[in-house]
């Protein structure tokens, strides 16, 4: 569940969903769910130097669904 994206100033961000580390069993994707929104999924973008992490908040199979410029307009919103 980790995603890279570069953005136009060379940082690489690395997506991951909250709680993946820890276990992929239900309990943890189940924390990682934002609390009265089905399908919305708390994920933290690291960057590879400079900037400050951040936590998005993205629907269902973000992996898959979100384009890279959208995943970097989401981290910028929240910068």
């Amino acid at each position: 569940m980790e995603r890279e994206i570069r953005d136009s100033d060379g940082i690489t961000w690395t997506c991951i969903q909250a709680f993946s580390g820890i276990s992929d069993n239900a309990e943890a994707q189940d924390a990682a769910q934002v609390k009265d929104q089905p399908n919305s999924y708390w994920v933290v973008c690291t960057p590879s130097g400079g900037a400050q992490s951040v936590r998005l908040k993205l629907k269902d199979k973000w992996q898959e669904n979100y384009s890279d410029e959208e995943l970097l307009q989401e981290i910028k919103s929240q910068q």
